[in-house]
C-alpha cells in the first residue's frame, strides 16, 4: 500500500464520523505520516476528542486518553517503579503514553511540570522514570486539545512545549450543509461510533518512510529558510521561527505532496503548511497578541513578501 492509498484509506474511515472538516482531517493525517503531533484548539464540542479517537479507530494501533487536570502528576503520564513485594523487587507499570495515539485532553489545564513531562516524549520518543530510559511506540503521536476561552484552572503552554508541536490547527464551527448531515448522521444515537481499522500500524510506517523520501528541489529548500527568516522581520513579531520551525516546514510540505498524490514537493505544498507550521511559534508584541488571528495573518504577509520560485521544474527532471 502506498502513502496515498493508506491516507485515502485513513480519510474515508475518518469521514465516517467527522463531517465537513476534510482540510482538519489531512493535517491529523500528515502529521501522523511526518512522525509529528498535532495541538487543536477550538471550543468545546466542535469535535476535538472525536478526530482523535476517530484516527486511532482507522488503524489498528494502541490508543490511550489523557484527561489532564490540575493534580494530574508527571508519573500519571510517564508511569511508575513499584514495589513488588510479592516477588520483593521493584517493578515499572507503564502509563498511558506508551501507545500509538495517545489524546491528551485539555492539555492546558494540566501544571507546567506535568507538561514538562510530556518534552521528551514527543521529541526523543522515550520516557524516562529513576533514571531508566524506556522507547515509546513506533509510530507515536500525541493529539493535544485546549480551549482558548477557559481562563480558570488552565496554565498557558510554555513557548517549548508548543514548539513540540508539529502542528496547530482549530476546527472551527461546521457550515449547514455540515451541521445538517452531522445531526442525519448521529441525531438518533447517544454515542458516535467509529468504523473497524482501515489500515496497519506497518502501512502507516510504510508511509512514514516514503513522505520522508518525498523529493524537494533546492531552490524550495531556500524558499522555505526565506520564508521563516521574513517572520523574524516582521512588525510586531519579538522572535521568530527557528532553524527546528524550517525543517518543519518542510516536512509538512512533504506530507502535502503525498496528500496530492505526488512524490515531490511544489510551492504550493509550502504555503499551504506555513499557518498550521508557524502560526504558534511566533512569539509576538503585547499588541499584537490582542488582535484576533494575529499570528495566522504575520504568517500570511511573509509568504506574500517572500519571492516564490517559479522557473524551476520541481520533479527533479532535468
Amino acid at each position: 500500500m502506498t502513502a496515498y492509498e493508506t491516507y485515502r484509506a485513513i480519510r474515508k474511515n475518518m469521514e465516517m464520523t467527522i463531517a465537513g472538516k476534510g482540510d482538519v482531517i489531512d493535517l491529523v493525517i500528515i502529521s501522523l505520516f511526518c512522525g509529528g503531533h498535532i495541538l487543536i484548539e477550538d471550543v468545546p464540542g466542535t469535535g476535538k476528542t472525536m478526530i482523535a479517537r476517530s484516527l486511532a479507530a482507522s488503524m489498528d494501533g494502541e490508543y490511550k486518553r489523557i484527561q489532564f487536570t490540575p493534580d494530574l502528576l508527571p508519573s500519571d503520564v510517564t508511569g511508575i517503579n513499584y514495589f513488588n513485594m510479592k516477588e520483593s523487587e521493584f517493578r515499572f507499570m507503564r502509563g498511558p503514553v506508551f501507545t500509538n495515539i495517545l489524546l491528551a485532553d485539555e492539555i492546558n489545564r494540566a501544571t507546567p511540570k506535568t507538561q514538562a513531562g510530556l518534552l521528551e516524549c514527543m521529541e526523543e520518543h522515550t520516557a524516562t522514570v529513576d533514571g531508566t530510559t524506556y522507547p515509546l511506540a513506533d509510530p507515536f503521536m500525541v493529539i493535544a486539545t485546549q480551549n482558548p476561552l477557559e481562563s480558570m484552572g488552565t496554565y498557558p503552554l510554555p513557548e517549548a512545549q508548543l514548539d513540540r508541536f508539529l502542528i496547530k490547527t482549530a476546527v472551527g464551527y461546521p457550515d449547514l450543509g455540515s451541521a445538517v448531515e452531522i445531526l442525519r448522521r448521529f441525531g438518533e444515537s447517544r454515542g458516535v461510533k467509529s468504523g473497524a481499522p482501515s489500515v496497519t500500524v506497518a502501512d502507516v510506517r510504510s508511509a512514514m518512510a516514503e513522505t520522508a523520501k518525498v523529493y524537494c528541489h533546492e531552490d524550495l529548500l531556500e524558499y522555505i529558510v526565506r520564508i521563516v527568516e521574513m517572520t523574524r522581520k516582521m512588525p510586531g513579531v519579538v522572535l521568530g521561527a527557528s532553524p527546528r520551525a524550517a525543517l518543519s516546514l518542510l516536512m509538512v510540505a512533504k506530507g502535502f505532496a503525498i496528500v496530492g498524490g505526488r512524490n515531490y514537493v511544489l510551492p504550493d505544498d509550502v504555503k499551504a503548511a506555513a499557518v498550521p507550521v508557524l502560526n504558534h511559534r511566533l512569539i509576538l508584541t503585547s499588541s499584537e497578541m490582542l488582535r484576533k488571528h494575529s499570528a495566522e495573518r504575520i504568517v500570511c504577509e511573509a509568504l506574500s513578501k517572500t519571492p516564490v520560485p517559479t522557473e524551476t521544474v520541481f520533479d527533479g527532471r532535468a
